[in-house]
């Protein structure tokens, strides 16, 4: 742990780094898979769109309803730093799995259960481990939390711009690849550079691994990929799984909530909604790679200032305006927070959510309004909707995590945060089914019959 603190945003300790770059490397391969995967599913597996759309929403929700279990092996099995790990071997697996399916359809569904787990593996140690740099009062840990995020953008906006792109040139099995090879670096990165983190990570970590947690966490490694598989290819069980889980959950909430004084039971409350807002609100992020991403691909011109686009790549300007908003908003806070004015949370919540309306309705107006004979409408359009969508997501998304620990006392944080990944995993599958009112049929390609389709103008 380092015990200096020089106050400079770029004046963190030499761990940070290494484990910025794993970051990067991992949210490369991500959403790299991410960006093109409902596309691949309709062109080169055959799913109809609604098919396509629905296993896309499943698969995310086991991607987000994992990340607690990654958690709890890394803090109590085998420590974060060999979670990391194995989380990384996973999902490279996963990765290459992808683009073998190719030649063995019926191989994507394990190949995704793989992803999943893989993902919740890996997810929350990178960050768990950057927390254990720093002393509890480490004036940069805020910059360090900043940078991070800023990590996970530049990631995912290389794997963005790149990987439709390749798969278009070359083919859906080398991008695949090309993302299990994003995985390898990020492992190179950190075998080269463990020696920063020796002394720093979970109560595990600082002992011998013991074979028998390790055959454990293997052994459930296995069953978990073959499960979500199953999950994947019997989504109506899925969707039943989740509601009884959801029932649980909001009844334990609650009895906690019932359990504290007249203050804190209201600032419970209080999380409750907000997350029900967040629920809300990734249900339409979840339409970036869905819905508005075929909205592109059939109902927007494939070129910006006379430069040929690959359409899935718009899905690119979500990371490309965090990048470029994060500070503007950081600076914005900054102001307010001096004059006394910083908004509420409760405000920030609402303010995110009236901008990816807006988002929505501006695709909404520019196929009603502003498209052309052909029925194809500006990318500026787009442009502006993933302006609105990403300012929605710094204002929700970065920040719901800061609202669960300022609302909720310490003895429940644990919960609350298993509570706000099943959040995301409802928005999730309940975002596949929303995409479906999309949903084009397979005989229909004319941009003058899908654009009713995307306008409700039936």
């Amino acid at each position: 742990m380092n015990t200096t603190a020089p106050t400079g945003l770029l004046q963190q300790p030499r761990p940070f780094f290494m484990i910025f770059f794993v970051e990067l490397w991992e949210r490369f391969g991500y959403y790299g898979v991410q960006g093109i995967l409902a596309v691949f599913f309709v062109e080169q597996l055959g799913f109809s769109q609604e098919q396509a759309f629905i296993t896309f929403g499943a698969f995310a929700a086991l991607v987000y309803g994992l990340i607690s279990i990654g958690g709890y092996v890394g803090d109590h099995l085998l420590g974060t730093k060999r979670t990391l790990v194995l989380g990384a071997i996973v999902l490279a697996t996963g990765y290459f799995m992808t683009g073998m399916s190719l030649l063995n359809p019926d191989l994507i569904f394990i190949a995704l259960g793989t992803i999943a787990v893989g993902n919740g593996l890996f997810k929350a140690n990178p960050a768990s481990l950057l927390s254990k740099c720093y002393l509890p009062k480490d004036p940069r840990l805020d910059g360090a939390f900043t940078l991070f995020y800023m990590s996970i953008n530049i990631g995912s906006l290389l794997s963005l711009s790149l990987a439709p792109v390749i798969a278009d040139k070359f083919g859906y099995t080398v991008t695949y690849n090309l993302c299990g090879a994003g995985l390898i670096v990020a492992l190179l990165v950190y075998f080269a550079c463990r020696g920063m983190v020796k002394n720093i990570g979970s109560e595990p970590d600082h002992k011998p691994l013991r074979f028998r947690n390790l055959l454990l966490v293997l052994l459930g490694t296995v069953v978990m990929v073959f499960l979500c598989a199953w999950l994947m290819h019997n989504v109506k069980i899925a969707n039943l799984v989740l509601i009884v889980l959801s029932i649980v959950v909001t009844i334990f909430f609650f009895r906690e909530a019932f359990r504290l004084d007249k203050t804190g039971r209201n600032k419970m409350f209080v999380a409750f909604i907000l997350m029900i807002e967040a629920v809300l609100f990734y249900i339409l992020y979840a339409q970036m790679p869905t819905s508005l991403n075929f909205f592109a691909i059939n109902n927007v011109h494939h070129e910006i200032l006379g430069f040929a686009i690959n359409p899935v790549s718009f899905q690119a300007l979500n990371p490309f305006w965090v990048v470029v908003a994060s500070p503007v908003l950081a600076a914005i806070y900054t102001r307010l927070g001096s004059k006394g004015k910083d908004l509420t949370m409760p405000m920030k919540f609402t303010l995110g959510m009236f901008l990816c309306a807006l988002g929505f309705l501006t695709a909404a107006a520019a196929g009603m309004w502003f498209a052309d004979a052909q029925g194809l409408t500006s990318p500026w359009f787009i442009v502006l909707v993933y302006l609105f969508q990403s300012l929605g997501e710094l204002l929700i998304s970065a920040l719901g995590l800061a609202m669960v620990a300022a609302l909720v006392p310490q003895h429940l944080m644990g919960f609350i945060l298993g509570m706000w990944f099943l959040t995301q995993a409802a928005a999730f599958l309940l975002g596949g089914y929303v995409a479906t009112f999309t949903a084009v049929p397979e005989n229909i390609t004319d941009p003058l019959q899908t654009l009713p389709i995307y306008t409700g103008r039936l």
